[in-house]
């Protein structure tokens, strides 16, 4: 068990989710200090603000993915969904009393830096692509507006 550096191979390039990836890395941490110091009230309290954030994290990621038209959104959403199910069952077994502290942080680790370099840089293109295309609306619509407005 130790703690997660962040590299720059993780960086996805799209800054709102590096920045909730990093945060969930930031959890994941929490969640070592924590076993470090065995108090499992904080583990209690990363546990579930990992879980919640995790899940708002996974809603973002696959309306943006939705929006952008990503071909295998319903995959990427089954894995997220998979995902969930092994952390709430560590969850639960935290909660029965298991020491569950090194198996839910390796399984976060590892399933973290897995999934942001296998699945979350698939969808990095089309939702790239989505992007430009809206900026390249958006711009459209404020020459119009200029246009019209200076009669141009």
């Amino acid at each position: 068990m130790a703690r997660i550096e962040w590299t720059p191979e993780l960086d996805t390039g799209i800054d709102v989710i590096d920045d909730q990836h990093r945060r969930i890395v930031e959890y994941i941490n929490d969640l070592y200090d924590a076993k470090m110091r065995n108090d499992r009230e904080a583990m209690a309290e990363v546990i579930d603000n990992v879980i919640d954030y995790t899940l708002s994290h996974f809603g973002f990621e696959e309306v943006m993915m939705q929006d952008a038209g990503y071909e295998f959104l319903n995959a990427h959403k089954r894995v997220h969904e998979m995902f969930v199910q092994r952390v709430a069952g560590l969850a639960q077994r935290f909660k029965d009393g298991e020491d569950v502290g090194a198996e839910l942080h390796a399984l976060l680790s590892r399933w973290l830096i897995n999934h942001i370099l296998k699945e979350d840089h698939h969808y990095v293109p089309a939702v790239k692509a989505m992007t430009e295309r809206n900026s390249h609306q958006e711009q459209a619509k404020r020459k119009g507006w200029i246009s019209r407005f200076f009669g141009g």
